[in-house]
């Protein structure tokens, strides 16, 4: 080879080799770039969750909240065989979970194990302080397999796992406050409201905005929080703040419960109302769950809004009213009662109590069918049937409870006959739910303008709070036929049907109604028992509403001057005992 030769191979051998370190660097660079698990990312981001604002009474006591929830888990390969009791002892003690659990978890799999989802944040904050500590104590170390090529560190991993809601109260509230359910949406536990409260608010308490930091990491692949990172703030859900006061609806939860037993009723519903607001200062039933613990769906079901009923007698006093209005009769008329029979065509209607003949308003005080059979003839179908559309009868009143039914009342066309004209008026033939009821004497008591009964009364975030809107009163009767209506509810009180919930100092008015039920179109000897009407003193006045559901027939509550009223008289006592009411002297 001579010496060009020479020459020129040497530096084909040198660009070769140059080459093949140039394709390599390339082939490096390529595989760091596309190789995401070996490279460090130069930003990373963090989210905190959103959650859902919490259902508060009027005073803000909390009835349901949301807390985080926060999950732990351990590569078992990196826990130490010699300290394995050490870290179940440690951990244990940390997150309040009982050792024995904790050491089947751990035993259960050589690997990646979950040891709770159920951390709160308090307990998450110690284990994430632990975490740092078993690694300064040997506890958790480098695990090396050398046949599977496998060498890494793992400490006890803390992370967000989801939202679950609290009732710190129980049964309070229920069947109210509703329920939520459970769904899981990337690997992330969350709720969703699903009846009563929690389903009609859902809106306005799920979670805003979660926590969303985006910024360029540290050596420790921490955060660095500078003019170039990201910071979304967090919105939890908005508070919903109810009008209802907690000392008073403990109280009359726990009355209903001996009641119930007192009367072997099915179950007792009740509401108290701020008449003039419309806001809602308790609503209790007898028949209540805790929320979380749920066992039987038919405790669920908020009878105040899904049991629909004939109403019996406590619709003669509405009826009444709008002949009032009408100016279709006079207090001091009389009407023949024809000593407790009278046939209406080919209808017979009885009376419990037997009087030859009432003055009109009498016909209410002591609750007389004939009486008031007589008196609806009186009224045009058609201002019979717009009459009973104003009180807000066969549509649902727009309580702020999901699944309201409307109940039914009957058209125009069945008012033109005479029968129906005359059942509906003592409150067959028309079915309601409790809370049209309560809807409909309070206009009775705020002169004349009918409200819609609510339970939300404010939204509040941080400091900031705003009114619930509600629709506006409508005027239903004129102020002086309220007032005439309130003067024969107080005379009922004192000398009719009404006389066991008479309360020294208090101005209490009300109508009973005792109402037969119908099982496949036939009445049977059940009844749901009612009385509903108001408590004023001079300066506050109530609305009050009560409903006995299917009272023992053969015990003492047969009729409602026997169950609902001695109820209703305890509620009134409870408004005085909480100083809603101060009686005059």
């Amino acid at each position: 080879m001579n010496q060009n030769e020479s020459k020129k191979f040497k530096i084909t051998f040198i660009f070769f080799i140059i080459l093949f370190f140039f394709l390599l660097l390339i082939g490096a660079l390529v595989h760091i770039a596309t190789s995401d698990k070996r490279l460090p990312r130069l930003t990373i981001s963090e989210t905190d969750k959103a959650i859902h604002g919490d259902i508060l009474s009027r005073n803000h006591f909390t009835i349901s909240s949301s807390k985080k929830l926060y999950k732990a888990a351990v590569d078992t390969r990196n826990i130490d065989p010699t300290k394995k009791e050490l870290f179940i002892t440690l951990f244990s003690t940390f997150s309040n979970i009982p050792q024995e659990e904790i050491r089947q978890k751990i035993a259960s799999k050589f690997g990646f194990v979950t040891l709770t989802y159920k951390l709160d944040s308090k307990a998450a904050r110690y284990v994430s302080k632990l975490s740092k500590r078993l690694f300064e104590l040997g506890v958790i170390k480098r695990y090396i397999n050398v046949e599977k090529n496998q060498n890494f560190l793992h400490g006890l991993e803390i992370t967000e796992s989801g939202e679950q809601r609290f009732y710190p109260l129980g049964e309070t509230l229920t069947p109210i406050i509703g329920y939520v359910q459970k769904f899981e949406k990337d690997r992330y536990t969350t709720i969703k409201g699903k009846y009563g409260l929690e389903k009609y608010y859902a809106k306005e308490l799920e979670g805003l905005q979660s926590t969303q930091i985006t910024g360029r990491r540290d050596v420790r692949n921490n955060i660095i929080l500078d003019n170039e990172s990201e910071v979304k703030n967090r919105y939890d859900g908005y508070n919903v703040v109810t009008s209802i006061s907690l000392k008073l609806q403990k109280s009359i939860e726990k009355l209903l419960l001996s009641h119930k037993e007192k009367l072997g009723a099915k179950e007792i519903m009740v509401a108290v109302m701020e008449s003039k607001s419309g806001n809602l200062l308790a609503v209790a039933s007898s028949r209540r769950f805790i929320p979380g613990r749920i066992k039987d769906a038919d405790a669920l079901t908020i009878s105040a809004i899904r049991h629909i009923y004939e109403p019996g007698s406590v619709m003669k006093p509405i009826v009444y009213s709008l002949l009032l209005k009408e100016n279709l009769v006079k207090n001091d008329d009389i009407i023949r009662t024809y000593n407790g029979r009278f046939m209406l065509g080919k209808k017979e209607i009885t009376d419990e109590h037997r009087y030859p003949y009432l003055s009109a308003e009498n016909v209410i005080v002591h609750s007389s069918n004939i009486g008031m059979a007589q008196l609806s003839q009186r009224l045009d179908p058609l201002n019979y049937f717009q009459g009973l559309r104003d009180f807000g009868f066969g549509r649902p009143t727009g309580i702020d409870l999901s699944y309201e039914l409307s109940g039914s009342m009957p058209d125009i066309h069945r008012l033109k006959n005479s029968i129906y004209r005359a059942t509906a008026s003592y409150g067959y033939g028309i079915k309601v739910n409790f809370f049209h009821l309560l809807q409909a004497y309070n206009v009775f008591n705020n002169e004349g303008k009918l409200v819609h009964p609510s339970i939300g009364e404010f939204l509040q975030s941080g400091s900031k709070k705003q009114a619930i809107f509600h629709k506006k009163a409508t005027q239903v009767l004129p102020a002086s036929v309220a007032l005439k209506m309130q003067k024969i509810l107080f005379k009922t009180v004192q000398e009719g049907t009404g006389k066991n919930a008479i309360t020294k100092g208090v101005m209490v008015g009300g109508k009973t109604g005792t109402a037969q039920i119908s099982v496949r179109g036939h009445y049977e000897e059940i009844y749901n028992n009612s009385f509903f009407g108001y408590a004023n003193d001079g300066s506050h006045r109530y609305t009050i509403g009560v409903t006995v559901i299917e009272p023992d027939p053969d015990g003492i509550g047969h009729y409602a001057s026997t169950s609902a009223v001695p109820v209703f008289k305890d509620i009134v006592d409870c408004l005085i005992k909480e100083s809603f009411l101060t009686p005059l002297k």
